[in-house]
């Protein structure tokens, strides 16, 4: 079968953070850490699946974090409208990574049962576990469960020819990296396994983590299922829109053909 496109589609940015905000035994912990938001679309031929579905104004404006582009029309200038997405991976149930799932009414979720259970748990009833997640996104996969919409998997599992999820944990209970087959090699969808390249090429770990030892331990595994260092591609750096080229629009950048010079320089 064919390789993948992959198209990573920047929809919000955080400026106001620190290098605290970003990792953990810092020594630079109040030098300034940008910080992007996106979300990532696979397509072969007539084949497209989204990964993740960023978040909504409501949401920004519920949490004082606004978007620069309502993630439904970002996918405008790929020729896609949001009817038309009928596969949505779920890297895990942060607001910012399942708040647009209701934009996507036509798509069956995939998503890791693991992360399902931590988001309806009693975990939940601690309110620095709870804070990364909003109930009616919890609300809105269990609807799609009830409709006959939602995959779950136990680990390791092949949701197509070429597109393979990893259950890694660490940032939250189920947090699930994308591997894809492309021209270039397999590459991974870190998703927030590793939120910034330094995460997983310092092993410094990032301070939102509900098991140290699954996050360190996910960095090996980002390293192990990516063909080389460049494909493994992070949730949230600011750095991937320097190594990787513009396309369609000034939001989208296409991964597939590697970075454009060496991410670990």
């Amino acid at each position: 079968m064919a390789d993948w496109e992959v198209y990573a589609i920047k929809y919000a940015d955080r400026n106001a953070r620190t290098r605290a905000d970003s990792f953990i035994l810092d020594d630079n912990h109040d030098t300034p850490h940008p910080m992007d938001y996106y979300m990532w679309l696979l397509r072969r031929g007539q084949e497209v699946i989204l990964v993740d579905t960023g978040y909504d104004l409501q949401e920004a404006t519920a949490r004082g974090r606004p978007i620069r582009l309502d993630p439904a029309e970002a996918l405008a200038p790929l020729g896609l409208k949001p009817e038309d997405v009928t596969q949505v991976i779920v890297t895990h149930l942060h607001y910012d990574h399942a708040g647009g799932l209701h934009l996507f009414p036509n798509a069956t979720l995939h998503l890791q049962a693991a992360e399902m259970a931590f988001a309806t748990g009693p975990c939940m009833c601690h309110d620095a576990l709870r804070l990364p997640f909003t109930a009616i996104h919890v609300c809105e996969a269990i609807t799609r469960l009830y409709s006959g919409k939602l995959v779950f998997y136990d680990g390791d599992a092949q949701v197509a020819d070429g597109v393979t999820v990893h259950c890694i944990g660490g940032h939250s209970r189920g947090l699930q990296s994308v591997r894809v087959r492309t021209s270039s090699g397999w590459m991974v969808l870190a998703s927030d396994a590793a939120h910034f390249y330094e995460n997983v090429f310092a092993r410094k770990p990032f301070p939102i983590v509900v098991d140290m030892e699954n996050m360190l331990a996910g960095f090996d595994t980002l390293e192990r299922l990516a063909s080389a260092p460049g494909l493994i591609i992070p949730g949230h750096d600011p750095l991937v829109r320097e190594y990787f080229p513009q396309v369609l629009a000034d939001h989208i950048f296409r991964l597939d053909g590697g970075p454009t010079k060496d991410v670990r320089a």
